[in-house]
């Protein structure tokens, strides 16, 4: 869609109305939703409500259905819940409590709804939709509404956001609210690990999940949890023997702790319940350990939304707006979900039908159909869990020797991707050397061969825990290559930032002179800046959006009940603006200046000038972010003092460097994750390449295709050639020419207040939801 065909979708929009509701139990972005609802289809032209308490509200009418403003939404981005409410409603699921709720909007003239809430909630949208016009008939024959009327709302349409910590809705890779949860387990976890280390104990944590198991699987995923019950895939026979006996191995190895995780909806493979005070009694009967249960509950449903969640959620209220105006009476009912990194559109009841089946699957002990209907990334996770929980025999030992480094600045995940390299790099028989310091480690020799319990815990420390540092290989090369030969390492796994993929390119171009870098090598992009070419997202960029996301939340805070005023705050970035950017939409930013986007002066007077006029009436707090390297000549201070004379008697202003605290912490969920499964993806890549290569005695190999980096492009888990991707990479500004995430920039500036054009937006697809199409590991 270009900017002329949502320009006429503008002038349709003139008169129509729009109604929000959130339904079924609350999930964190909700809010975000709502806002981003609001504010687009206020940008539509349309009139758009807030139905407060969810299908009651909508069944009782009255003051819970309220014209929304611009305002009405200010300042809620980063609260949990939802402010408008939500309740279960009997009254809805009667035909009379329908009717009640077609007078209600027919009344206001609203005939487009948007219903963020869980499979429940959208399923009875659907039912809504259908009886819409038997419902109208009806109040006509009553005489509550003219046939006029009747006749001018014939056609209810019908958008869903799908909210639930859950994730347990087929057809989307992540609902709102579930990345937050993750988060709020974590960092439960986190602190649980420190109080067993200790003291030498066992935890056993029950997490959320009666039918799903997706918070356990990732949470154990990302914790490196010793033992997990989820729904869908129940232990085997005697896993109670199993269990003891792993606890005491990993005891024996060293282990001061055990870690075991329970969804709430665990059973056996008789469908019977097994209870957190069940395994805690078990463990403590067995083994003598002393043993803690912990019920997280509804802590994990509440609190401020994940930076993930507040992108997520703005995304799909975008889209959902645009689905509703271009809606036609023939058009099927839709779902919002994401696919990779883009909001998509899905057929709402094909997506209800798939998550029915899996609970089907699951009542008929039909479990690895369960896992497989849960999607390719479930699956995907599950296995990579089992992997690398703990150490089984190695069936052979090959001939191989692999080194793992870490290049360029720090980033949270790195730990994380070379734990799960060495894992299943050990599983597959090969020998790893880890290699401190990067390439001049490399070239200095400092290089040790690592064992499956160096790497015990560090999926959850944020940093370089082998170390790194920017050097390049050209300086070093005859060394690197020395150490190469006298280790006899068969390939390179580098985990680092844009320093990582130039490192590679170096020692690819430089095969033609030695022989001893004819040998397969990957790359995994770390970097908080997300700048690396061949992939949408880089280990750490999550973690670093959410530390600038609550610094800022915190900094607008600092001004509650002081006078107007503005803050102009400087992210880390480099050039690139993703951090920037993201972080922005995350926050409700009132600007984002980033070198892709340039800008002017008279750019900057005129975004003076609107935060003046939005300061003179309601707002009384403004955010303004700068990326370090936007502009040689506007810099922060610059910025800083341009606000503070031009805004002189309606606002004041501050600066903040946020600096260094964007690159450090604990990786958040998302980083752990990701790493943990694109170290395990390469481990796999470079053992193929190293089987396929192997000959006369070594490993040979001068191809394009076997020096590549491995990312997530869109939906796809991609290796891609570091040669190719020098023709799309700006070497210059260390960045690629090309960046996914530049098309979310005029949404920013809409959700702003700015006029913008919507020619960079691309509309959600259309996309039917099937065993292939949810087959797809999205990475996340």
């Amino acid at each position: 869609m270009c900017s002329m065909d949502l320009e006429k979708l503008k002038m349709t929009g003139a008169g129509r109305a729009i109604a929000v509701l959130t339904s079924g139990g609350d999930a964190q972005g909700m809010n975000a939703a709502v806002r981003a609802v609001a504010r687009m289809g206020i940008y539509m032209g349309a009139n758009v409500y807030l139905i407060n308490e969810g299908y009651q509200g909508l069944v009782d009418g009255g003051d819970n259905i309220k014209l929304a403003h611009w305002h009405s939404v200010t300042n809620i981005i980063q609260l949990g819940g939802t402010v408008i409410g939500s309740a279960r409603c009997k009254a809805f699921t009667t035909r009379e409590g329908r009717l009640s709720a077609a007078y209600n909007l027919v009344k206001k003239g609203i005939a487009n709804l948007c219903v963020c809430g869980g499979d429940g909630s959208l399923t009875g949208a659907n039912i809504f939709r259908a009886e819409w016009r038997s419902l109208l008939d009806e109040l006509v024959e009553r005489g509550r509404i003219s046939d006029a009327v009747a006749k001018q709302h014939g056609h209810l349409n019908i958008v869903g956001l799908v909210g639930s910590i859950d994730n347990d809705f087929c057809g989307t890779d992540m609902t709102i609210g579930a990345d937050s949860a993750l988060h709020r387990i974590m960092e439960i976890i986190d602190s649980i690990m420190t109080t067993a280390q200790s003291h030498q104990r066992t935890f056993v944590l029950e997490v959320m999940g009666r039918h799903c198991g997706y918070l356990a699987l990732v949470s154990a995923l990302a914790s490196g949890a010793d033992w997990l019950f989820i729904p869908e895939s129940p232990p085997r026979e005697g896993w109670e023997d199993h269990m003891c006996e792993r606890l005491e191995a990993s005891r024996l190895k060293g282990s001061r702790l055990n870690i075991i995780i329970v969804a709430e909806g665990a059973i056996d493979l008789n469908g019977k319940p097994i209870s957190t005070t069940f395994i805690k009694d078990l463990v403590e009967k067995r083994l003598g350990y002393d043993t803690r249960m912990t019920v997280l509950g509804h802590v994990q449903r509440g609190g401020t939304p994940s930076a993930f969640d507040r992108i997520l959620s703005t995304k799909l209220g975008v889209e959902a707006v645009i689905a509703l105006m271009e809606a036609t009476p023939d058009t099927e009912a839709c779902v919002i979900g994401l696919s990779g990194n883009h909001a998509v559109r899905l057929p709402l009841m094909e997506c209800v039908e798939m998550t029915k089946r899996v609970q089907t699957a699951m009542n008929e002990k039909k479990f690895d159909e369960a896992v497989q209907l849960r999607g390719g990334s479930f699956q995907n996770n599950l296995n990579i869990y089992k992997l690398l929980a703990f150490q089984k025999p190695t069936q052979s030992q090959t001939n191989f020797s692999l080194a793992i480094l870490n290049v360029g600045a720090p980033a949270p995940g790195m730990n994380a991707a070379v734990r799960s390299a060495l894992r299943l790099g050990l599983c597959h028989g090969h020998k790893v050397y880890g290699v401190n310091d990067g390439f001049q480690g490399l070239a200095e020799g400092s290089i040790f061969e690592m064992q499956w319990q160096n790497v015990a815990g560090w999926t959850g420390q944020g940093g370089s825990l082998l170390g790194t540092k920017r050097t390049l290989p050209s300086k070093h090369m005859e060394k690197i290559v020395g150490n190469i030969t006298k280790f006899n390492i068969s390939a390179l796994l580098v985990i680092g930032g844009f320093e990582g993929y130039q490192g590679v390119l170096q020692l690819f171009e430089a095969r033609s002179r030695y022989d001893a870098l004819c040998i397969p090598m990957c790359v995994i992009p770390a970097t908080i800046s997300n700048n690396v070419p061949g992939t949408d997202f880089s280990l750490g960029a999550d973690t670093a959006v959410n530390a600038a996301m609550e610094s800022c939340d915190k900094i607008k805070q600092s001004a509650t009940g002081t006078k107007r005023r503005v803050f102009v705050v400087e992210t880390m970035g480099g050039y690139c603006g993703y951090l920037a950017t993201s972080t922005g939409i995350a926050v409700g930013a009132d600007a984002a200046y980033i070198f892709e986007d340039p800008f002017n002066i008279q750019d900057l007077k005129t975004n003076v000038e609107h935060l003046s006029e939005k300061m003179k009436k309601d707002i009384q707090r403004g955010l303004v972010l700068r990326n370090e390297k936007c502009h040689e000549n506007y810099t922060t201070d610059f910025i800083y003092r341009l606000y503070s004379s031009e805004g002189k008697g309606i606002f004041d202003c501050r600066v903040n460097v946020l600096g260094y605290l964007q690159q450090g912490g604990a990786p958040s969920p998302f980083d752990r994750n990701f790493g943990t499964k694109l170290g395990a993806r390469a481990i796999q890549w470079i053992s193929e390449r190293l089987t396929d290569n192997f000959k006369q005695g070594r490993v040979f190999t001068n191809s394009a295709d076997t020096a590549c980096v491995h990312g997530l492009c869109r939906k796809v888990i991609s290796f891609t050639p570091v040669t190719e991707l020098k023709a799309v990479t700006d070497f210059e500004h260390r960045m690629p020419k090309v960046q996914w995430w530049f098309t979310l920039r005029p949404m920013l500036k809409m959700l702003a207040r700015y006029q913008t054009s919507f020619c960079e937006y691309v509309p959600g697809e259309f996309e039917h939801v099937t065993l292939r199409s949810i087959s797809i590991d999205s990475g996340i």
